[in-house]
């Protein structure tokens, strides 16, 4: 079976092993779509706190994470980058929303890597001009 995160990959071979922390994320890009698969899945909370820069989690809690709140269709990459220990992707993930209708998230996601591990920073805010 294919990746739920639409890398053509094995899941086995693919997010698997990320979420359930039997190996680790070596770029930015695996963190990402493994967090995607993560919350498209539900119940990886721990997974997906672990995987956050820890600055960036206050109010955030595993059971809060845990939650599947949407239907998480299909990710696709648009762009990524990375220099050093700082990493950039952007992305479009699909959705349903509670009115049944398909929806786009548009995200750029900040990673920065600390002792070896990538961890998800936020988003960064771009202007449309």
């Amino acid at each position: 079976m294919n990746c739920y995160c639409n890398s053509e990959k094995p899941f086995t071979r693919c997010c698997e092993p990320l979420i359930t922390t039997t190996a680790q994320a070596k770029t930015p890009v695996q963190l990402m779509r493994s967090r995607f698969t993560a919350y498209k899945l539900g119940g990886y909370g721990e997974y997906l706190l672990k995987t956050w820069f820890p600055l960036m989690t206050k109010g955030l809690t595993v059971a809060d994470l845990s939650q599947k709140t949407r239907e998480w269709q299909q990710l696709e990459v648009l762009s990524k980058s990375q220099q050093g220990d700082d990493g950039l992707v952007e992305f479009k993930a699909t959705f349903i929303d509670e009115l049944g209708k398909e929806q786009v998230h548009h995200e750029y996601s900040i990673f920065k890597r600390i002792k070896g591990a990538w961890l998800y920073v936020g988003e960064e805010i771009r202007s449309n001009r």
